[in-house]
């Protein structure tokens, strides 16, 4: 019987009952595995105090952090690592493999690359988006960002990019002798199945009551509030459109960023534009995507997006910003726009334009393309194939 491979796995806020990106990669990852023998997934989980419980058959163990402000989660990531390299001491694991999402500790990575070296094992970085190019920090943060990854990018065994521009960049960016990065492409997951709800169910007519939308009469976005993903592009151009549709925007709102968008767009003059708050519930936001006339995309920092996908397994048309990662994911099962003047606008009235027999087919094209580049089961079987065989089991490839 074939010896069991550990991994850890470093960067998430932990597993379940967080909802990011990440954290639904590691809760699918370790579910996908569940009683596959040759894997022991241990799961870093942010927390107020000390612990460990199973969960999908993984260890997750709880990682206390004290409230250092945004430093919060380089100290996340660094104790973390401190007690993966303690367990896998006293508890003599063979050749583990430990993997961390995100590039956020550069200035530490060095010594945990040649400790966990010492123990026999191998480090993995997924090195996410362009977290150094977000609106949202200041330019020391930025700074930081760009040094840490260049730092993490010198200093793993392998970076597994979870999109085929990201994997460009990087070796754009870094083929030199000093950095020689060693990549592989996996893409990130999403689901195609169709709510459970019915169209009539009285949780899905009940919230459009409550917002004043009705099925097929919206158009809809599901994201992060921040200036990166667009949304004073998609606000603007919605309200200098002709849409008789509604634009119904799921998100968690940033008072300081609205106020901005109400002094630049005037947003609230329309009463179209509606900020509906956050759904949490699966099933709902599915059925909440199905009914939806189209689903907009603007995110242009970062790799395959989660959200995008969950759009392109359950809505049928589709407009996103174009550039290289939506059009990388989406191919031609979508349609693009740019940040231009009036390119937007001009898209939602040929949308709104658009046959039923057309939508219908971006739809069939759009769940295809999920169903076979991106289901959860085909990602957890490269994950597979990458952690018991190595990286020249998957066939990552850098985009053309």
């Amino acid at each position: 019987m074939s010896k069991t491979q550990h991994i850890f796995i470093v960067g998430s806020k932990g597993i379940p009952g967080n909802y990011g990106g990440y954290e639904t990669f590691v809760d699918r990852l370790t579910e996908s595995h569940e009683g596959n023998h040759r894997i022991r997934y241990h799961v870093a989980c942010k927390a107020r105090e000390d612990g460990e419980f199973e969960y999908h058959g993984a260890r997750c163990f709880n990682v206390k952090v004290p409230d250092v402000g945004p430093a919060q989660a380089i100290w996340y990531d660094v104790a973390a690592l401190g007690s993966v390299c303690r367990y896998v001491e006293d508890n003599h694991v063979e050749h583990p493999i430990v993997y961390v999402l995100a590039c956020r500790i550069g200035p530490f990575c060095a010594h945990f690359q040649k400790r966990i070296h010492a123990l026999g094992g191998r480090l993995y970085v997924n090195p996410d988006g362009h977290e150094w190019k977000r609106a949202k920090w200041s330019a020391p943060v930025r700074r930081y960002w760009k040094a840490s990854e260049s730092m993490m990018v010198r200093n793993c065994d392998l970076l597994v990019c979870d999109s085929k521009n990201i994997e460009r960049y990087i070796h754009e960016e870094y083929d030199s002798p000093i950095y020689r990065p060693a990549t592989t492409f996996i893409a990130y997951g999403a689901d195609t199945h169709r709510s459970p709800l019915a169209d009539d169910a009285p949780k899905f007519t009940g919230w459009c009551a409550e917002h004043g939308l009705s099925p097929k009469g919206y158009y809809l976005v599901v994201g992060r509030f921040v200036p990166e993903n667009n949304y004073e592009t998609m606000i603007r151009e919605f309200m200098s459109s002709g849409t008789e549709r509604d634009f119904a925007l799921i998100t968690n709102v940033n008072d300081k960023f609205l106020a901005e968008l109400e002094e630049r767009t005037h947003y609230s003059r329309d009463s179209r534009i509606k900020f509906v708050g956050t759904v949490y519930d699966r099933d709902l936001l599915a059925k909440i995507r199905e009914q939806a006339y189209g689903y907009f995309h603007g995110h242009e920092v970062g790799g395959t997006n989660p959200s995008l996908l969950e759009a392109l397994g359950s809505t049928d048309l589709n407009l996103l910003l174009n550039v290289g990662f939506n059009r990388e994911v989406a191919e031609d099962a979508a349609l693009y726009w740019t940040k231009e003047p009036g390119n937007l606008a001009a898209l939602i009235e040929r949308a709104d334009a658009m046959g039923a027999v057309v939508i219908a087919e971006l739809g069939r094209r759009s769940k295809s393309r999920v169903a076979t580049a991106y289901s959860w089961q085909h990602i957890a079987n490269e994950y597979e194939r990458l952690f018991l065989e190595g990286p020249q089991a998957v066939k990552g490839e850098v985009a053309e």
